[in-house]
């Protein structure tokens, strides 16, 4: 959609609006140099011409308009616009007068410029009549009446105008005029609406905020949004379909031209965990570090709604938690006494979107999810996903503006649409999970890695990786097994970025293929080794793989020697 017929689409719902009426001059204001502007005390809101109206008015050839609206738009970064049309019901014959006074003393400054002129002209001439050199006298040129009208929104709530240059401020500064109480009417109501519309609850803050500015200038009661533009185009048809209508075959496949790797079957079992409720959606993902738990959800999520790697998917939320949660504001937000506004974090937000998109399954990710104690910040959620009860976000008893520019009511219930993924690591930084949370959700462990398959993807999707593959594959499958017998292995993040930095390296660096392996092998893959005697067997086993790779060696004799020495050992320590 172009500019012009976003332009044209909100003067026709204004036009619609209830209490426009037919005879209602609107003036339209959309030209880039007549753009809305914030200014000290208020706010210039646009530049309408005049003339022929306020000559028409003065000599009572026309009917004075009963109702004037004002078609401005103001633009934010990235590319939010935000069209708003000032409506004047009440005080439309307060503006008729102001125009007949700026028509009156535009003429006046006429006659006083041409009578100027004329003594001028006559001096001239006398002046070379009696052989004089004068100056010469610059022609008079009678100035537009009421043409290019400035218009303003002041901070008590009401319309200022005037014809002379622009204003900077609509404060009061000492030795000016103050604002001509004669070119003023009141403000009925304020008519907005927002591009490009989201399915996200998250517009442009900026947008919001000047909204929000708005309101505080004529009152927020006046200030109304208009649904103006179809969100088809950021929700399609596809993004409208639940994940129980699409044969799992399909998603096999779009997971898969995503990049996913998948061959135990971990996206059929992901499917059926997260959709055999109708009421409840809740699928925790465990295992290794870099099997791609994570990857697993946000590729699942693209699958369903039909959308490629590039684009973005505004119905997939991700929620990193955080070690410090020990409440559920972190997921469900929180009232900032400072902002005077309610915080909306990625979970509420995923929870408002499912709400207002009923027919739009929404992905919310709880990334690394015991990073803190699941049952302190997931307790009210588990509680409404049991009783199918309403959220409590706060005890105001009228909806609190948030910090996404969406109303935040209240109470609010998990909608059915709304699907919960958590991902979990077990080592020495998490939480163990608690029975009344596994009890909640399908586990699903993906500690299970295809090294063979995933490369044998990877290079299909990035051919210039096969040389890398060539290089290193053989070893790097080597000590996966050696590891993985012991619990210890690593997942497919560690082994692309393997064959990623082989590439690199031969591309700009020309070491060769034995060095680098040695270098990633002390780098990537054998700093997470650690354990006691029992693993003695895996550091003598990788030692003998490593024949030749002399960084690598030396890296397991000395936790060998630690071994020895101190009974245990720990690469990174």
């Amino acid at each position: 959609m172009n500019l012009a017929e976003r332009q044209q689409q909100f003067e026709a719902k204004v036009t619609a609006y209830p209490g426009v009426t037919a005879g209602a001059r609107i003036a339209k204001n959309f030209g880039f140099s007549n753009s809305a502007r914030v200014l000290e005390g208020g706010l210039f809101a646009c530049t309408n011409n005049l003339e022929s109206y306020s000559e028409k008015l003065a000599a009572g050839t026309v009917t004075p308009v009963q109702q004037f609206i004002f078609l401005c738009v103001l633009t934010f970064p990235p590319n939010d616009e935000v069209y708003f049309a000032i409506v004047v019901n009440s005080g439309a014959a307060q503006i008729n007068q102001g125009l007949l006074k700026l028509h009156r003393e535009a003429v006046g400054r006429n006659l006083i410029g041409q009578k100027a002129y004329d003594e001028a002209k006559r001096a001239y001439d006398d002046a070379v009549a009696a052989g004089q050199a004068p100056k010469s006298v610059k022609p008079f040129k009678a100035e537009s009446i009421s043409n290019n009208v400035k218009f303003y929104i002041t901070a008590d709530s009401r319309i200022y105008f005037h014809n002379n240059e622009f204003k900077e401020t609509l404060r009061p500064e000492p030795g000016k005029a103050p604002l001509d109480p004669d070119c003023m009417a009141g403000v009925d109501s304020i008519l907005f609406g927002i591009w490009p519309p989201s399915a996200s609850a998250r517009s442009s803050l900026l947008a919001r905020d000047f909204v929000g500015y708005l309101g505080s200038l004529v009152g927020r009661e006046k200030v109304h949004e208009l649904r103006i533009w179809d969100e088809e185009n950021i929700v399609a048809a596809a993004m409208r379909r639940m994940p129980v209508t699409i044969p799992i075959p399909d998603i096999e496949a779009a997971v898969d031209v995503l990049g996913g790797h998948y061959p135990n079957g971990e996206v059929r079992r992901f499917h059926a965990a997260l959709n055999f409720l109708e009421h409840k959606h809740f699928v925790i993902l465990s295992g290794l570090s870099g099997t791609g738990k994570t990857q697993l959800a946000v590729k699942y999520a693209k699958a369903v709604h039909g959308l490629t790697a590039a684009q973005p998917d505004p119905l997939l939320f991700i929620c990193p938690v955080r070690p410090e949660w020990t409440d559920p504001t972190g997921l469900t937000g929180y009232y900032d006494v400072l902002s005077n506004r309610y915080v909306v974090p990625p979970f509420l937000e995923a929870v408002l979107v499912a709400t207002a998109h009923r027919d739009s399954p929404v992905f919310v990710v709880l990334d690394e999810m015991n990073l803190a104690r699941v049952e302190y910040y997931l307790s009210d959620v588990l509680s409404c996903l049991e009783t199918q009860s309403e959220l409590q976000l706060h005890s105001s008893g009228v909806p609190l503006e948030g910090t996404t520019g969406t109303s935040i009511r209240a109470e609010l219930p998990l909608p059915p649409n709304l699907f919960i993924i958590g991902t979990i690591n077990i080592d020495e930084t998490t939480n163990p999970v608690s029975d009344k949370v596994l009890d909640r959700a399908s586990i699903i462990d993906m500690s299970s890695v295809d090294l063979p398959g995933f490369f044998e993807g990877l290079v299909t999707r990035h051919p210039e990786l096969r040389d890398a593959r060539a290089s290193a594959e053989a070893k790097l499958i080597e000590v996966h097994g050696l590891l993985q017998k012991h619990g210890l292995g690593f997942g497919y993040r560690v082994a692309e970025e393997f064959m990623r930095y082989h590439a690199f390296d031969a591309q700009h660096l020309g070491s060769s293929s034995a060095d680098v392996t040695d270098q990633l092998l002390v780098q990537k893959v054998l700093v997470k080794l650690r354990g006691a005697e029992k693993q003695r067997v895996l550091l003598t086993g990788i030692e003998k793989a490593c024949d030749g790779l002399p960084r690598a060696q030396a890296h397991i004799r000395k936790l060998l020697g630690d071994l020895d020495d101190f009974g245990s050992f720990q690469a990174m320590r």
